[in-house]
Order: structure tokens, then C-alpha cells, then sequence
């Protein structure tokens, strides 16, 4: 089953009754429930939004990612279930103990995907793809020559290219940028709360190591999933909706993302769940039961 994404952008009292969420808006005492066990992700954009503690507990207990943002309507935190899986300390420990090898080995399935996935997009717009088709075969383990940025530059100059001049690509740079913040911030939530549901520390990554992100391991695992979030954003660039303000409109599309069609093990799947096939491929990698990463082909 899908997990519901719930988004949240007024004034609202959250609480838990009878296993359910029940929504409250303080403006007309209007009220609304949600099975608790339906619920994947929560958003929290609004400063006069009240969570109960019960509610948050209960949401965690059932491994949902809840996000609050910022002033500006950006994603800043994230809550996740440290327990999602019931033989935590193995997997925990399976994790920590798997060599920098077989790190640099995934980390070399991750970005040949992830490449192929942009060339596979930017192909369907009409583009050049050979270079690309190339450095993703050329990609070594750990990827030492970096041809993970070369396809980047590439890619980003590429892909807006018949509607909008000099694209740049960046956290601060101007807009479609904050709609791809957007739909990374979601997407990174989606995998964080698979990661852990599969048993997985989201903090030790396979190529990504910074001392100041505790979602390491979920950017490196996102990385093949980006370019269906680029998709989607370049989309809302071809309707020609794009503004410098990221409107409710806007994020009801990009909160589509959990459900859009991926190809994984040669099946169609709901995003949600083609990452659920990835982060336990990913743990049976670690253990030594499979030697490739489940990962999604964007045709």
C-alpha cells in the first residue's frame, strides 16, 4: 500500500484519537482524521501549527517522516523512527562493519544510474547523450575521475536549455532552483524513512561524508532518484507556471512525487515503494547477499 504525504500550510491542531490523526482548523472548528498507519510523510509549513506529542509518537512508531520548514517555506528538519526495524543492532552493525570496497563498488552503481537517468531525460528533450552514455560506462569504483560532476555540467546546461537562458544549478541560485529544492527535500525524506524502515543508520553514507549532515547515506541512495524529481520540475517549466514564489499549487504537484512511476526490477512501482526495493537491496549488499543495487531505470 501507498503511504499517504500529508501537507500542512495553515493554522492547524494536530492530536491523536483512537489510533487516528485528527485535524482541527482553529479558524471554523472544522475537523478531519487519518488513519495513522496510512501516513508516510507530513509536512509542517505554518509557525501556528500544534502537534501533540502522543501524535508525534505514534507517527514515528509507525515509521512516517515528519518535516517542518522554514520562514521561507523550505523543508529544515526532519523527525524519523530510530527503531524501524526489529533487528536493529545486526543491521547497525552489518552497516558499520562493511568494507570501503564494497562502499566504492556501490557507490559506482549509484552514479552510473544516475547518469544514464539524466541522459535518459535530457534525450527525450531531443539532446545530445553520447558523452553521457559514455562517462557512466567509464565510471570506476568510487568514481576516481568524478564523472559523476562532468555528466552534471553537462546535464544542468542541457536541460532547461529551450526555456530558460544560462541555467545555473545551486540551493540560492534563481528559480526553477526552488522547486528542485523542493522536490529534493521530499525526496530525501522519502528515502531517509525507507533507510530506516530497512534497518539503516541514514548518517553513514557510501561516498557522502560530512560531519554536519546526518542523512548521508540518504543522499547517496537519492542520487539515481533525482532526475524524476528534474522531470517533474520540468514539466511545470514547460506549462510555464514558474515564479519566484513557490506556490500551493506548485507543492501540490511536487508532493505527487511519492507516487510517480518508477521502473525498478523491471516492474513499474510507486516511487515510495521502487526506494523501499532499493534501501533492502542496499542492506543485502551490505551482508554480502547480493552484489547489485535494486535501482530505478528512467525510460
Amino acid at each position: 500500500m501507498i503511504k499517504r504525504t500529508l501537507y500542512f500550510g495553515n493554522p492547524t491542531y494536530l492530536k491523536l484519537k483512537n489510533k487516528n490523526m485528527v485535524v482541527v482548523y482553529p479558524d471554523t472548528g472544522e475537523e478531519k482524521t487519518a488513519s495513522v498507519e496510512d501516513i508516510g510523510i507530513v509536512i509542517l509549513d505554518n509557525s501556528q501549527i500544534t502537534l501533540t506529542q502522543p501524535l508525534l509518537n505514534a507517527l514515528l512508531e509507525n515509521n512516517a517522516a515528519v518535516l517542518t520548514c522554514d520562514s521561507k517555506h523550505m523543508p529544515l528538519g526532519m523527525w524519523l523512527n530510530l527503531n524501524g526495524n526489529y533487528t536493529q543492532q545486526e543491521h547497525w552493525h552489518n552497516q558499520i562493519a562493511v568494507s570501503e570496497a564494497r562502499k566504492k563498488r556501490l557507490w559506482k552503481q549509484v552514479i552510473q544510474q544516475k547518469i544514464r537517468n539524466q541522459a535518459a531525460l535530457i534525450d527525450a528533450n531531443g539532446q545530445e547523450v553520447h558523452n553521457m552514455q559514455y562517462w557512466a560506462d567509464s565510471v570506476k569504483k568510487g568514481d576516481p575521475d568524478n564523472y559523476e560532476a562532468r555528466a552534471a555540467a553537462y546535464y544542468w546546461k542541457t536541460l532547461f536549455v529551450e526555456y530558460i537562458e544560462r541555467f545555473k544549478r545551486g540551493r540560492y541560485e534563481a528559480d526553477p532552483n526552488h522547486l528542485l529544492n523542493y522536490g529534493y527535500a521530499i525526496l530525501r525524506a522519502i528515502v531517509a524513512r525507507s533507510l530506516v524502515s530497512s534497518g539503516l543508520l541514514p548518517t553513514f553514507g557510501l561516498h557522502h561524508r560530512n560531519s554536519y549532515n546526518a542523512y548521508c547515506l540518504a543522499d547517496d541512495v537519492m542520487e539515481p532518484y533525482r532526475p524524476y524529481v528534474d522531470h517533474l520540475v520540468l514539466q511545470l517549466v514547460k506549462e510555464g507556471n514558474v515564479g519566484a514564489e513557490l506556490t500551493t499549487d506548485m507543492k501540490q504537484r511536487l508532493l505527487h512525487i511519492p507516487v510517480l512511476d518508477v521502473l525498478i526490477n523491471k516492474q513499474l512501482s510507486p516511487l515510495m515503494n521502487a526506494v523501499s526495493q532499493t534501501t533492502a537491496s542496499l542492506y543485502q549488499c551490505y551482508t554480502g547477499e547480493r552484489k547489485t543495487l535494486k535501482l530505478p531505470i528512467l525510460n
